[in-house]
């Protein structure tokens, strides 16, 4: 990439963190300029290139190991190794969609009735630039949408108007190619065995209402292993 490129990147940040500042969020700019370019990578792990093929990390292994998928060994050790141009390449030969590749963003899935809250979050998670966002408004609807997105996670209210959350956790859960999908449960209750039953049903974090929408964001990215971009105090 250029530099004339990165000047151009740089301004898309300084412009994303006006509008969180315009949301009344604090934010890094080379924070979130730092977050930008860790999702540029020229060279993957095993593991990277298998989360982003919606493959498992062993087929990725053994395409690598029988030359199908080109790549190189970490010097000295067995270490596996991809380069970008060449895992682009695999995935055009194989008929595998390039957009997550290509975008370099993560894909989250909101699902919650409540217009308001979700509009809020969206806000919060659009002025990221390393977010992609869908939204579902009830169970069904998010069904079919993680099956044809595939999001890296999503943002789910438990009480949803057709089925609730715990059942909609089951449900991802029970497709072994959905292991990578990250979920936080939101709602209003506290029973502590009821976020326990979430938990045991998939759920990887739990968020009570009302909460702050940019600790949501934090925990979005802590999940994510993404840097936040929400500075504290």
């Amino acid at each position: 990439m250029n530099g004339s490129s990165l000047s151009m990147r740089r301004g898309s940040v300084i412009a994303c963190c006006n509008n969180l500042k315009a949301l009344g969020l604090s934010c890094s700019i080379e924070r979130v300029f730092k977050g930008w370019m860790s999702n540029m990578k020229t060279v993957f792990t095993t593991g990277e290139a298998a989360k982003i093929c919606k493959v498992s990390q062993q087929t990725i292994i053994r395409c690598f190991d029988s030359g199908q998928l080109k790549g190189f060994r970490v010097p000295g050790s067995r270490f596996r190794r991809i380069p970008r141009d060449v895992l682009f390449k695999f995935m055009k030969d194989n008929g595998i969609p390039t957009d997550a590749l290509e975008s370099g963003k993560r894909k989250a899935l909101i699902v919650d009735d409540d217009e308001e809250l979700v509009e809020l979050i969206r806000d919060v998670l659009d002025a990221d630039s390393r977010f992609e966002i869908r939204v579902a408004n009830n169970g069904f609807d998010a069904g079919m949408m993680v099956k044809e997105y595939h999001p890296d996670i999503i943002i789910l209210d438990v009480m949803l108007p057709d089925i609730n959350g715990k059942e909609v956790c089951q449900r991802v859960r029970s497709d072994s190619s959905m292991d990578d999908v990250k979920i936080i449960c939101i709602s209003g209750m506290v029973e502590a065995d009821k976020i326990d039953d979430l938990k045991a049903a998939g759920a990887n974090d739990f968020m009570q209402k009302p909460f702050e929408v940019e600790q949501l964001a934090d925990r979005v990215c802590t999940l994510l292993n993404l840097e936040s971009v929400h500075a504290a105090g």
